[in-house]
Formats: C-alpha cells, structure tokens, sequence
C-alpha cells in the first residue's frame, strides 16, 4: 500500500513538473501529507472480534437417524463491524447456518449447527470453521457425542 501511494506521488511530480515551464519547484512537504496521513489511518483502525460463549458441544447419546442440533452464541467484542465470509463443516453430516449481515460491536448472533446422524454409529467429533473480517481470521467449533443404533 505504501508502494503505491508513493508510486502515485512520484508520478503526479514528473506529470506535474513536465507541465511547469517556468520549472518552479514542486512543493517538499507533498510525499510528507500522504506518509502521515497513512500512518494515522493503521493506529485509529477499529477491528471487530469474536467472542463465543463456549466453541465445543457434546450432544451426549442420541440415536441414529437423529437430528442434533445446537447453536453457538457468540458477541462482536471489538469496536468495529462484524462479517462472517463462511462457515464450513468437516464434512456433509454437519450444516452451520450464520447471519448474513453485519453484526455491530456489542450485538450477538448465532451460529446454528445440524449433525445428521444417520449411518454415524459410533462416538463422533465434527469441527466448523468460522472465517470472519476479525484480526484471527479463522475459528473453530467443535460438536461431539455418541450415536447409538
């Protein structure tokens, strides 16, 4: 980003200084504004967090054919907005659905999970990958239990 913003810099002098006749002097302070006024944007960056009441559930004993469900609560703990981009299951048993829309600092959302049990006898554990616009970009829940026949 820095590159950049001096690459334009650089180039609006040349444009400027090839359409100045008289060859005045371009202002010194120009590569100065552009510097401070990128540092200042990264030191007042407000980033949005997620936290959540708990990141593992255990259904405990269900029967096969079951289907489980729970939802994880979270909040936005930061002080920017919220957008979860996905939410992915280890595999098809497991759906998440998420909210779609941005989740202010302070509100709280779910994260709704379905396991489907049938043909799973045995004890399971799937995860789900939470990716969101946080500073840690991915999160992990985790569900487990048994089923039984």
């Amino acid at each position: 980003m820095k590159k950049l913003i001096l690459n334009t810099v650089i180039l609006s002098a040349v444009l400027v200084a090839c359409n100045n006749p008289k060859g005045d002097k371009l202002p010194t302070n120009a590569i100065n504004i552009s510097a401070t006024a990128d540092s200042s944007n990264q030191t007042n960056q407000v980033k949005p967090d997620i936290t959540f009441e708990e990141d593992k559930h255990n259904f405990g004993i269900i029967k096969e054919g079951d289907l489980a469900e729970y939802s994880f609560k979270f909040k936005n703990t930061g002080d920017g907005d919220l957008l979860i981009a996905n939410a992915t299951a280890s595999c098809g048993c497991t759906v998440p659905n998420y909210p779609k829309g941005i989740i202010k600092p302070g509100e709280e959302g779910l994260i709704k999970v379905k396991f489907d049990s049938k043909g799973k006898v045995g004890v399971f554990e799937k995860t789900i990958t939470i990716t969101c616009n946080t500073e840690l970009r991915e999160t992990v829940l985790t569900i487990g239990g048994e089923v039984i026949e």
